[in-house]
């Protein structure tokens, strides 16, 4: 009699665990009722986790009625119920069950109830809530495990808080693959990306201990692109081969994407065509590295091709191919594209705020300003302030202080205004010579207290190290000599025919030559004065600077790409630039 329930509970056991539809596991639930099995703690507890976790959709509140029924659930039972929450979209009731268990005095929590409840606070974000789990952990005397250290990593970086992220990964005592990932994660989300490499680094030099993972070459990518550290993304590169990581479709995208934005897009159309598939991601980040890197025409080309593949665009592949259009003043393209997207040509897909961003960039870039603030006011969404602030970038370029100051007024009834927007309408006051404005405005940002975000130039040299200057950096330890390589630069420029274009600086000083001197030292001048320094004759030099480039500098790079027979790349804030033989690929529509 024994043997035989044994082998009947054995039996259904094995039908909950192989159960995949809720009619299925209802008629289960029944039988369990009817019997009184779902007394038994270890059967309740399988069809609990089925039901809870296994089930497609899930259904956390059949799953939650069903925990509610048991008079005394196990730790087990309880730690189920609280993942499943975390998985719901209702979190929070996870981490009120596990508190509600804490003050019941229930049997002492293990490291699973923790590290549950940390993903529930983390999906709700809440970081109260989190941070009392800390605490928790840390009275519990569960600081020796390392997956719960992991989960509660992951907690502060998910509040971008990569100080108490360090501060726990230094206390994991046996540090795996994930933990290095979630690190290097919350390291980009804090845009920490130096750090990133450097952990990279570091696991390939212990060897087969903690070795990077796909994830691990994803996030690497990641930060290689964020900083334009080409040299370092050739290095995940070949491991990814070395390793056999190269068939994971994720990874093939990433590549793309991260070669187009070091610039180097031969190398970016080589991954791309190697690739054994490709999705509608792999064309988009194909068609938007184009875009980016002026390609207008051939990101055309690669859209065509596309549809012709039966592959339907994505939002972002308009996105992208609309920003190829506006970087390559391809106005009627541009329009024809966008056309078609309001008729709904693509999958019956409408134009999202984005889209209308792209083509107010293309009309203002090509200094059609009343056709793009008709088509701001025509708009049948609200303009957000991103729209606002390409037109007021628009407004910049031809000097139209009247529309630039309607436009900012329009960001500061949306409460955006940002300190680049007041920078934007600095410049336009500026170059229409309206210095009493300039004036005005400058005493208004020191009055609210608005601060301008320095430029930063970088670049990267001697296998994958990245240098970043800022203007009038004296904090290199090669200043002296980066500033000397400098002035010999300026010199031979002057002989080649360079003239300081002194509407670039922003302040009203009268002397031509002492506004020349002021635009000297401007951060991507002293990045590629030291990469002329510290690479070899007819390098590359590739400079990554996070604001726009202003008119000077463009010029300083076409005449350094002339006169030292260098390609210099320079990736701002929108677009690629790319110099070669005094000429510039965004044949000066930018």
């Amino acid at each position: 009699m024994l043997k035989s329930m044994s082998i009947s509970e054995d039996h259904l056991i094995s039908l909950i665990t192989s159960s995949t539809t809720k009619p299925h596991l209802r008629q289960i639930h029944a039988v369990l009722l009817r019997t009184s099995l779902i007394k038994n703690s270890d059967i309740f507890h399988h069809f609990l986790s089925r039901l809870a976790l296994s089930l497609v959709p899930r259904d956390i509140n059949y799953s939650r009625r069903v925990f509610s029924q048991r008079t005394n659930p196990t730790l087990s039972h309880c730690n189920t119920m609280i993942r499943a929450f975390s998985l719901s979209e209702t979190p929070s009731q996870g981490f009120l069950l596990f508190r509600s268990l804490r003050r019941k005095a229930f049997p002492p929590s293990n490291p699973l109830s923790s590290s549950f409840a940390l993903k529930c606070c983390i999906k709700s974000r809440d970081l109260t809530g989190g941070l009392q789990i800390h605490g928790k952990i840390f009275r519990d005397g569960f600081l020796s495990d390392s997956l719960l250290l992991t989960t509660l990593m992951d907690f502060y970086s998910t509040f971008e808080n990569s100080t108490d992220a360090c501060k726990v990964f230094d206390e994991i005592p046996e540090r795996d693959t994930v933990c290095y990932n979630v690190l290097m994660s919350c390291f980009l989300r804090n845009k920490r990306t130096r750090d990133v490499l450097y952990h990279f680094d570091n696991m390939i030099k212990n060897g087969s201990v903690n070795k990077p993972d796909g994830v691990t070459c994803l996030l690497a990518l990641q930060a290689c692109a964020s900083l334009g550290a080409l040299d370092f993304g050739k290095q995940v590169h070949a491991f990814i081969d070395e390793n056999g990581l190269g068939g994971a479709l994720n990874l093939s995208n990433t590549l793309v994407s991260m070669y187009s934005r070091c610039g180097d897009m031969d190398k970016a159309y080589e991954v791309f065509r190697e690739m054994r598939e490709r999705n509608v991601v792999s064309w988009t980040a194909m068609i938007s590295g184009l875009a980016m890197n002026g390609f207008g025409r051939e990101a055309i080309e690669a859209f065509e091709e596309m549809l012709k593949c039966g592959i339907s665009p994505e939002e972002q592949t308009l996105t992208g191919l609309l920003s190829a259009c506006s970087h390559s003043g391809l106005v009627e393209e541009g329009m024809m594209f966008f056309e078609r997207l309001k008729s709904g040509e693509f999958n019956k897909m409408k134009p999202n705020l984005h889209h209308y961003g792209c083509v107010v960039d293309l009309l203002g870039r090509a200094r059609l300003l009343e056709k793009a603030y008709s088509l701001v006011e025509s708009m049948e969404m609200k303009p957000d302030s991103t729209i606002w602030r390409t037109l007021l970038g628009a407004c910049r370029v031809q000097g139209n202080v009247e529309l630039g100051e309607r436009v900012i007024s329009r960001l500061i009834e949306l409460k955006a205004e940002e300190a680049g927007d007041y920078v934007l309408l600095l410049n336009t006051y500026s170059s229409a010579g309206r210095w009493e404005k300039v004036t005005e405005l400058r005493s208004l940002m020191k009055e609210k207290r608005i601060h301008t975000k320095p430029g930063c130039s970088a670049i990267e040299v001697e296998q994958g190290r990245v240098h970043e200057f800022i203007v009038d950096d004296v904090s290199h330890p090669r200043k002296e000599e980066i500033y000397k390589m400098l002035e010999e630069i300026n010199q031979q420029l002057k002989i080649a025919g360079y003239v300081a274009e002194t509407a670039s600086e922003l302040h009203n000083i009268e002397s031509e030559e002492e506004k020349g001197r002021a635009l000297t030292y401007h951060s991507e001048k002293l990045a590629i004065a030291f990469g002329i320094l510290v690479t070899p004759p007819g390098t590359t030099i590739r400079v990554t600077k996070n604001l726009r480039t202003c008119v000077d500098c463009h010029n300083f790079a076409k005449f350094v790409s002339r006169v030292y027979d260098r390609v210099v790349i320079v990736r701002d804030r929108s677009r690629f630039h790319h110099f070669k033989d005094g000429l510039c690929s965004c044949n000066e529509f930018w």
